[in-house]
């Protein structure tokens, strides 16, 4: 699978939205441990990770959704276009269509029948965080 400086390297990444992104960020490294690696905004995103290959997005809760809509679940996948249209076969809920986004990603989300979120991504290029406006942290 490609790698890109712009998404964390792992398979699963949780994203979860609090009201303030600095004071999770904050906690989470302080906490439990977590390291940031990219940050976009002062109080937008964060990319966060924890041991060898586990990562965490904290994102703020006012830009991604209200108190009931307050987590996502990214999948890292080789061919988005070929998971996203089995998702759809599978009776999945299109929430976002195919998007290939700045930093270097290609993404859609769907819910599942539950109504889970989960943004399926796939990298089609390496982007610098500095590229598209975000901040990397060695």
């Amino acid at each position: 699978m490609q790698s890109n400086r712009s998404a964390p390297s792992a398979t699963v990444i949780p994203v979860l939205s609090y009201p303030d992104v600095r004071a999770a960020v904050d906690w989470l490294t302080a906490a439990l441990g977590f390291r940031e690696r990219v940050r976009i905004g002062e109080d937008h995103r964060a990319q966060l990770q924890v041991g060898a290959d586990g990562a965490v997005i904290v994102a703020d809760r006012g830009r991604d959704g209200g108190s009931d809509d307050r987590h996502l679940c990214k999948i890292r996948v080789e061919d988005v276009d070929a998971a996203f249209a089995r998702a759809v076969e599978h009776g999945a809920t299109v929430l976002e269509e195919l998007t290939t986004r700045n930093y270097g990603e290609r993404e859609a989300t769907v819910a599942d029948p539950a109504g889970h979120r989960w943004q399926l991504t796939q990298t089609v290029r390496d982007v610098a965080p500095e590229e598209w406006g975000g901040l990397s942290f060695p």
